[in-house]
């Protein structure tokens, strides 16, 4: 089919700062696409047809797609492909169906306005997205450009910088940038107070930690007191074991069968932020620390799935990775979670107690796989002595389908 949508990635100069081909694609259409402030840029006696987007956005997404083979030109800010409505739209719609020409990115320009390399600092979106999310982007020394959902966003970027030992970060807002109104405001996380911010906004950080501080790593194996759990925690070594054994790569799902308070949940999705993850628990108390741990290690995404397995594990999306933390004597468990995994996807299973251990070697005895036993001891005071005190071993038998 012929390409009949465009997407016009347009910068706060409108149309005047278009390219010829840009500007093309946007004169020839017949319908025009858009929010409020990029059809607005367009001449008050424009008579074309238009849409505006609509909440959700998928109900204009469909009425796009009902005049698939009239010119159609979606105005998108920016980079459309760079947390944009591009990323949305080729979910929906052949890619060779449509032409994509692209604006310059707020991280592009707010690097131009910064001095700082693109390939150098971390990026992220806040627009229509938990705030929680930034947890994990924050560490000593790290820039930070932060796509803002409004002008109170820097405001909740500062009072997070602040509560994570952060205060001294320097922050700069740069607002509608490539327009005639830009404007640049700077100050300190911890004394942040601007509130006259415009809607239109982009957040630079310069994260600089207090005194002191220990930042907390991406890898596997962060201090069990990062946690708030009842006792039930996958202690600090056997995770780190444990989530090398589950291997998480970009993009992948994990099942996290009996998830506890979610170490190994959020761990893996602290490696990368393309990693997915489920976690099934039961227990009201331990969903509760649950979230609040998720929110609070920069996970907010997790899906968390009330219930027990392997009932609760019914129409779930094909996981890459299953963890099964807890229940492996549950009947009928391994038969399911070994039946959901593709060809190549890992399974790692993790035993306390005596019976689920032979639960364990009666699966390996069936499969094959690697079994291996753990036995963990730290140092810790006798009296005026230092002794060492043995941490429960764990049985760890890990399959690969």
């Amino acid at each position: 089919m012929q390409k009949w949508l465009s997407i016009v990635g347009i910068g706060d100069d409108g149309l005047e700062g278009l390219s010829p081909t840009a500007r093309s694609l946007v004169d020839r259409a017949e319908i025009l696409v858009g929010g409020k402030r990029h059809l607005g840029m367009l001449p008050t006696n424009d008579p074309r047809e238009k849409i505006i987007w609509s909440s959700p956005i998928s109900t204009s997404i469909e009425e796009i797609l009902q005049h698939r083979g009239r010119l159609v030109c979606v105005l998108a800010s920016g980079d459309p492909m760079c947390f944009g409505i591009g990323v949305t739209l080729t979910r929906k719609i052949p890619t060779p169906e449509m032409t994509i020409i692209p604006a310059p990115s707020s991280f592009s320009l707010a690097c131009a306005r910064m001095g700082w390399s693109l390939t150098e600092v971390e990026i992220l979106s806040l627009n229509s997205r938990p705030p929680a999310l930034l947890q994990t982007y924050i560490y000593p020394k790290a820039k930070l450009l932060i796509l803002s959902e409004g002008k109170q966003t820097p405001g909740i970027v500062a009072e997070i910088l602040t509560k994570r030992n952060f205060g001294n970060s320097k922050i700069t807002v740069l607002e509608r940038m490539g327009g005639s109104q830009e404007r640049i405001v700077t100050g300190i996380a911890a004394s942040w107070k601007e509130t006259e911010i415009a809607e239109l906004n982009t957040i630079a950080v310069e994260c600089i930690a207090e005194a002191g501080v220990v930042a907390l790593p991406r890898l596997a194996g962060l201090p069990d007191e990062a946690y708030h759990h009842d006792g039930q925690l996958t202690k600090r070594e056997i995770r780190a074991i444990t989530l090398a054994a589950l291997a998480p790569t970009p993009g992948q799902l994990l099942w996290d069968v009996g998830a506890g308070c979610g170490s190994i949940s959020i761990e893996w999705m602290r490696t990368h932020h393309r990693c997915q993850a489920i976690a099934i628990e039961q227990n009201p108390n331990r969903l509760q620390y649950l979230a609040d741990n998720a929110a609070s290690l920069g996970t907010p995404n997790l899906q968390i799935i009330s219930g027990k397995a392997p009932i609760a594990l019914k129409d779930l999306p094909q996981p890459d990775a299953i963890f099964i933390g807890g229940g492996a004597t549950a009947e009928g468990i391994f038969e399911t979670c070994w039946s959901a995994l593709p060809n190549g996807g890992r399974l790692v299973a993790n035993a306390v107690t005596i019976e689920s251990e032979q639960k364990l070697l009666q699966w390996h005895n069936q499969i094959g796989g690697e079994l291996i036993r753990v036995a963990v001891q730290r140092a810790s005071p006798i009296g005026g002595f230092i002794g060492w005190k043995a941490m429960a071993p764990i049985t760890q038998l890990t399959l690969i389908k």
